[in-house]
């Protein structure tokens, strides 16, 4: 049974991380940020840091997140490359060889709307980052997840979910047109259908997951390869060339666009709950491609109401699209237990 319906949290497009967390405390927790070192990761671990979690900040350039995160108590950092299969199996073993529980992952790094390029596996670029990576990172990390009694694993998708489904018969575009924005909508669509089916999976041993459209954020480096014409096309910088910060549009800070991450890892209102996508620090109704159809046929125009599309959330093609990430990964929970 689906628990995908808003909780009434009281909570916005406003919200920030400040008011998320307020009154939480994680003290004795760990937690794991990926592309911890700018923009929304950033803000996650300063906010899980600030409320007494111990973080380790997983980043491509640790000393650059050094430096970002200079005066940050509570850190620690480690190399992390998710494009690398052999970089995400190093960072788990040490993780592992630690002994520590792992009460909080956050899997947040990600590229966005890049040319077209495969990995060393032969996967599109957009899909072996931002959903294969972040897949084997989870289920290498499993152990610890399941020592921890009481998990979170949050995972950051976006709005794009609405483009695109997974096209199971053409992840790596070699029987349609590849457009950049195509491939970072799959890669989205299949962060939150991994949400539905870790949440199933994990439910018994106490692991919880969550998908969340963290807002349309510009402040942030994910955009740093788009040219300015590029970005004043979609809409989200100024003529002056200044950010559009206008969270009742949907257009966000980095304080407001983080929130959902640090509420879905934090808030006592999701215990019990999981598989669910989010937005604005709640739960998001499901949308019909209908209506969304009927707002002029811009799918992923920010403006419009909170809401999942049915196919992000379909709990038959999450199964299959975790078949086909155990296939491409070569890893499985059951591995790792």
């Amino acid at each position: 049974m689906s628990n995908q319906s808003p909780l009434g949290t009281g909570f916005g497009r406003a919200s920030t991380t400040s008011d998320v967390i307020k009154g939480i405390d994680l003290r004795g927790k760990i937690a794991i940020v990926t592309g911890a070192n700018a923009g929304l990761g950033q803000e996650t671990a300063r906010t899980l840091a600030g409320a007494g979690a111990h973080v380790i900040a997983a980043v491509r350039d640790v000393k650059n997140a050094q430096r970002t995160l200079a005066g940050v108590d509570g850190l620690e950092f480690d190399t992390l490359d998710l494009i690398d299969s052999k970089s995400i199996a190093a960072f788990a073993e040490r993780f592992l060889a630690s002994g520590r529980a792992l009460d909080i992952l956050v899997n947040n790094a990600g590229i966005f709307c890049r040319p077209f390029a495969l990995d060393s596996r032969g996967i599109e670029s957009h899909f072996a980052v931002n959903h294969l990576g972040h897949f084997e990172l989870t289920t290498r990390l499993w152990p610890a997840l399941v020592k921890a009694n009481g998990a979170r694993v949050v995972t950051v998708s976006s709005l794009a979910h609405r483009i695109a489904p997974v096209s199971f018969e053409d992840i790596n575009f070699e029987r349609r047109e590849y457009q950049p924005i195509l491939g970072y909508a799959q890669s989205k669509t299949a962060n939150a259908l991994f949400a539905v089916e870790l949440g199933r999976r994990g439910r018994d041993q106490g692991v919880r997951a969550f998908a969340v459209h963290p807002g349309v954020i510009v402040e942030t480096d994910i955009i740093d390869h788009l040219s300015d014409d590029e970005k004043h096309a979609i809409g989200e910088w100024t003529p002056d060339g200044r950010p559009v910060i206008d969270p009742a549009s949907g257009y966000k800070s980095i304080p407001q666009g983080a929130a959902t991450a640090v509420w879905c890892a934090t808030s006592p209102l999701l215990e019990g709950l999981g598989g669910v996508y989010c937005e604005s620090s709640d739960i998001a109704p499901v949308v019909s491609p209908e209506l969304v159809a009927s707002w002029g046929g811009i799918a992923a125009d920010p403006s419009h109401p909170a809401g999942v599309m049915p196919h992000a959330i379909d709990p038959v093609a999450a199964q299959r699209l975790w078949t086909l990430s155990e296939e491409l990964t070569g890893t499985r929970l059951s591995q790792s237990e």
